[in-house]
């Protein structure tokens, strides 16, 4: 008997002993996450669903029959190539391994976000995927949103029909000839109005999967920048691989009005109208074929292709001087006669958002073809001081509510006078920034407190005044089993 065979049952290494016990307990382990995933190829990155059947080596490595024939034609040939420096001697067989300490590759197993969820049987795939049920009326779904969001009320009413019909539209059953047109969205409004909180909110009552992306990256297929497929590859990675999870889930690319076609130009605009080119079929349906587990294509990332036509695109963007044109549209009436309209009339309207057409996209750069598959365009109301002061306490989690968690973990209570709120809200309008604002401002003040709290563990509540914001006086602060102490 060789020296190196060892008796499993002398070197007690009861893991390796394939015995019927054993056997029966892995069989009966039941399901785990690595059985929703199919194995990538070490070399060439193929799945095994495209490369075939995958050859296990040593220290956990799957490597296809072609890559295999590649490695063994090179060493038959005498031209090592680039296996020169990674393969070793193979004992006992004569042939040579690759070294997995030399790659850095000797962790056991690929990361799943190197792996593809596998395809599911056939049988599978008859029954329905996705079970429109789920999804709440829009009635419903704008009353989930109530609880979240303060205001904007045009626009939960018409996401919520949009996003209703939608996922309708993917279960409507096209054997009558009718087919139902995607309802993709466009969100104009001010910085700070929601555009994205909505969004963010609705995926994650819906509980789809969510991808947003910033227009301001993208660039034109073969230049610096990121190209359209990384917004699909981003969603992949938000339904965690499954491409059938995914092909059911929604894509917000903000900042859109970035990607306007730019005037007097004469170089290649290639982070604008092209991008707006490329995104056509993207937005329309088509099969796009992304990276697994990033952003850009190589030669090491593992494809697969995902199916945008049940993938709901929704586009928002503040569109700066977007109001100018919409108001020199409106005012063209304007003259001289008992029909003329004041020059301006529309002058002081801050909700002029609400009266934009088509062609006053058209005329900020945006193209025919591009807006024609963005059917619903709606415009978010700019927010007032009495929009801010609701939007401080009202919603589930309101930023005032938020800082009342963080202390009561320290066990003190915080409190905010009404004036001092609208002192707050006041603050923010002046920044003109929406509801961002809010944050920076609760933040500047809030910054001491949290700081000298953990201190003293007497202290029982905390109470934000007027005065304090104002910076005649300081806040309330009551220590526990006593009165009043002046901060």
């Amino acid at each position: 008997m060789s020296e190196e065979y060892k008796n499993p049952e002398e070197t007690g290494d009861e893991k390796e002993q394939q015995t019927p016990e054993n056997i029966s307990k892995e069989s009966s382990a039941g399901h785990t996450d690595d059985d929703d995933y199919e194995k990538v190829c070490f070399i060439c990155r193929r799945p095994e669903s495209r490369a075939g059947r995958l050859i296990r080596m040593p220290g956990n490595m799957d490597i296809c029959a072609d890559c295999m024939q590649k490695a063994f034609n090179s060493l038959q040939g005498g031209n090592l190539g680039r296996y020169q420096e990674i393969l070793k001697n193979y004992p006992g067989m004569g042939m040579e391994l690759l070294n997995l300490n030399e790659l850095g590759m000797n962790s056991p197993e690929v990361p799943k976000r190197q792996k593809l969820k596998k395809k599911k049987e056939k049988e599978a795939e008859t029954a329905p995927q996705f079970d429109r049920h789920k999804i709440p009326a829009p009635h419903q779904m704008k009353a989930q949103l109530d609880e979240y969001v303060v205001g904007q009320e045009k626009a939960k009413k018409a996401i919520s029909v949009a996003v209703y019909n939608h996922y309708k539209r993917v279960t409507a059953d096209p054997s009558d000839g009718v087919e139902i047109e995607k309802s993709n969205m466009l969100l104009l409004g001010p910085t700070g109005s929601g555009k994205t909180y909505l969004v963010k909110t609705l995926a994650r009552l819906l509980d789809v999967p969510l991808a947003i992306a910033d227009a301001t990256s993208l660039t034109e297929a073969g230049y610096i920048g990121d190209d359209i497929e990384s917004v699909i590859s981003k969603l992949l990675a938000a339904a965690d691989n499954d491409v059938e999870k995914a092909e059911h889930g929604i894509v917000y690319i903000d900042e859109i009005d970035k990607i306007a076609k730019k005037k007097n130009t004469t170089t290649r605009d290639v982070s604008g109208e092209s991008v707006q080119q490329e995104l056509l079929k993207m937005l329309e349906g088509a099969e796009v074929e992304v990276p697994v587990g990033s952003n850009s294509k190589n030669a090491m990332v593992p494809m697969t292709t995902v199916n945008t036509t049940n993938i709901l695109f929704i586009c928002g963007g503040a569109f700066p001087d977007l109001e100018d044109i919409i108001r020199d549209r409106l005012n063209k009436s304007a003259g001289i006669g008992f029909n003329a309209e004041l020059k301006d009339q529309f002058g002081d309207d801050k909700n002029i958002l609400s009266y934009v057409t088509t062609e006053d996209l058209r005329q900020f750069g945006m193209i025919p073809e591009f807006l024609g598959r963005l059917p619903i365009v709606v415009a978010l109301e700019p927010l007032n001081e009495a929009l801010m002061l609701r939007i401080l306490k009202e919603p589930k989690n309101a930023i005032i509510r938020q800082y009342q968690k963080l202390l009561a973990m320290d066990e003190v209570q915080l409190l905010f006078e009404d004036d001092a709120l609208k002192v707050i809200a006041k603050k923010a309008m002046e920044k003109e920034t929406g509801a961002r604002a809010l944050r920076s401002i609760i933040e500047e003040y809030m910054m001491d407190i949290m700081y000298e709290i953990p201190k003293d563990d007497n202290i029982g509540s905390v109470t934000i005044t007027k005065e304090y914001l104002e910076n005649t006086g300081g806040p309330r602060i009551t220590l526990r089993g006593m009165g009043l102490l002046e901060g």
